[in-house]
């Protein structure tokens, strides 16, 4: 299997110099290729990867061009492969039509592929194509190396992404099986009666966030002082992101090393987020990502994650005896007794506890 590890780089000037100029580059030859090919449809033409590069090759041929040369040539061409990926894209309807790249966009990454060991870790240093040995901070040990991202935050620091092959080594868990129901005050609620409170990073950090984007707004455009301030509203919604994410890895760790299997919900969030009264909660507390984090780990140590389909009224039907209640349609009822068993019911505790039951089914 293939997975990625991001470490902290730590670049001295000429390398942030040539990171810099790389990342510039990538966009040019993107932006061209993108114009290209737009050109040849218009007219009727079909153009593949196959032409971008031989227009890239001519351009390195040119005078006026000559400054592609001072940069990894893989990463132009990955530039052109990912163009290339993202009409493949559009033309299966998985995505949009692709659109020409800015330099205004504060985070920018390129991408280069390991060829003869040119990539590689040497003690606290990775070897990268025409930029030499980099310093990094290394928090585990790698695998083979297939292809490194490099990338530059918002806030201005960089990073580095590798994509190694592993081999999963199967952990024992305690092979129990629990349903999830996920929300915004309580994060989840499981079938066992566990309650995971929402941290709410990004609710705690909106005062000082609010306050540093009004200093931003200010700032007078291309000053020097509006990017410092820039930086600063970066660095907040780097912590808050950095917090989020520590948070679900944890969480999802912990689910798949203590159950075999996990019911969750199948949930469509990105429709979900389109009500603008609960968009910026549904999109702080981040479930996408939660499940996404749940079915990788679980296909990494063989442990099942099992989707209720969306439409089950697992908040509305009573785990005891099944009898469903349209009444606790409305959110606002919290806990609820059933008419006909007289179970008393904590909404949340309920739905989890049905999510489970129908995972099971469907298994």
């Amino acid at each position: 299997m293939q997975k990625g590890i991001k470490f902290r780089a730590y670049p001295n000037k000429e390398q942030q110099n040539l990171i810099n100029q790389t990342l510039g580059c990538c966009r040019l030859i993107y932006n061209k290729g993108l114009a290209m090919r737009n050109v040849a449809y218009e007219n009727g033409f079909k153009v593949g990867y196959s032409h971008t590069s031989a227009m890239l090759t001519e351009l390195k041929k040119t005078s006026d061009f000559a400054f592609l040369k001072e940069v990894d040539s893989i990463a132009l061409q990955q530039s052109l492969r990912d163009l290339d990926r993202g009409f493949v894209n559009f033309f299966q309807k998985r995505a949009a039509h692709p659109t020409f790249k800015s330099k205004h966009n504060n985070h920018q990454s390129y991408r280069t592929v390991n060829q003869r060991d040119n990539i590689r870790i040497v003690d606290k240093y990775i070897k990268l194509p025409k930029l030499g040995y980099v310093k990094i901070k290394q928090s585990m040990e790698v695998g083979k190396i297939n292809n490194v991202t490099i990338e530059r935050t918002p806030s201005g620091k960089y990073f580095v992404v590798l994509n190694v092959d592993f081999e999963p080594e199967l952990k024992s868990n305690k092979g129990g099986s629990i349903g999830i129901d996920v929300g915004i005050k309580d994060f989840y609620s499981d079938s066992n009666g566990n309650v995971v409170h929402n941290p709410k990073y990004l609710e705690k950090s909106m005062r000082k966030l609010a306050r540093e984007q009004r200093k931003l707004s200010r700032k007078q455009k291309g000053s020097i002082n509006r990017n410092k301030q820039r930086i600063k509203v970066a660095l907040i919604h780097e912590k808050v992101a950095n917090q989020r994410n520590d948070f679900l890895q944890k969480q999802s760790t912990m689910l798949v090393r203590e159950n075999q299997t996990i019911c969750i919900e199948d949930l469509n969030v990105k429709g979900m987020i389109r009500n603008h009264k609960l968009a910026k909660s549904i999109a702080s507390v981040s479930w996408s990502k939660f499940f996404t984090m749940l079915e990788y780990k679980a296909m990494w140590y063989g442990n099942d994650v099992i989707k209720v389909p969306t439409m089950y009224p697992s908040s509305q039907t009573c785990s005891c005896c099944g009898h469903r209640n349209p009444l606790v349609k409305n959110l606002a009822i919290r806990n609820w007794e059933c008419p006909e068993c007289h179970t008393k019911h904590n909404r949340d505790t309920n739905a989890s506890i049905n999510i489970l039951n129908k995972g099971l089914e469907v298994a």
